[in-house]
């Protein structure tokens, strides 16, 4: 007689309200950031302009992917640098590189935001 073996990466109910839950977690960890709080501040006052000027469809949509991806990258800065205080808690130079170089990341998307934001926003005032 054959045995099947289940196979654990199988689509089930359970295993993704697990994996929603793991995700859901993570959120809340990035909320407790600082700068998470920061960014999400931000996207809250270009929203409510969204609300004040009028935008298109497209501007929403380029407004909306741009605060999420700035969210997006803050979370995976966060968590690059919670892997490198794992590792080593002593000061090496490769462990540095590699939190700034993620700082950077997010600093250089922000910074592609906001020039977004100027581009949808000031000709509207």
């Amino acid at each position: 007689m054959l045995m099947v073996l289940k196979d654990k990466r199988a689509f089930s109910a359970g295993r993704l309200k697990t994996s929603f839950r793991f995700a859901g977690n993570g959120l809340k960890l990035a909320f407790k950031e600082p700068n998470m709080r920061v960014h999400f501040a931000a996207g809250i006052l270009v929203s409510a302009a969204g609300f004040i000027f009028p935008l298109t469809r497209l501007e929403w949509c380029v407004l909306i992917l741009t605060i999420a991806g700035t969210m997006a990258l803050e979370i995976v800065n966060t968590a690059i640098e919670k892997t490198v205080d794992l590792v080593t808690e002593e000061y090496k130079p490769l462990a540095k590189m590699a939190k700034d170089l993620a700082a950077g990341a997010v600093l250089l998307f922000a910074c592609a935001a906001a020039v977004v934001g100027c581009i949808i926003f000031l000709p509207k005032m």
